[in-house]
């Protein structure tokens, strides 16, 4: 599973980021977290405010989400 984390690399990015890792271990999932930060390709996602969460190339949030709202996600 790849997770993608869209955004800038600001506190609410990190903290999607953290959530994501935590998620995925919680549910089991082998995870690639990926920082994407060229807006150019955040836009391709059809991203307009950051941070987006990317879950296996499907846009799945366009906001910051718990660790346990991520998990029900993937």
């Amino acid at each position: 599973m790849i997770i993608k984390i869209l955004g800038s690399g600001c506190k609410k990015c990190m903290t999607l980021a953290d959530n994501a890792k935590v998620a995925a271990a919680a549910a089991g999932k082998q995870a690639e977290i990926v920082k994407i930060t060229d807006f150019a390709e955040i836009a391709a996602y059809g991203v307009m405010s950051t941070p987006g969460l990317v879950v296996d190339e499907k846009l799945v949030s366009a906001k910051v989400l718990t660790a346990e709202e991520i998990a029900r996600l993937i």
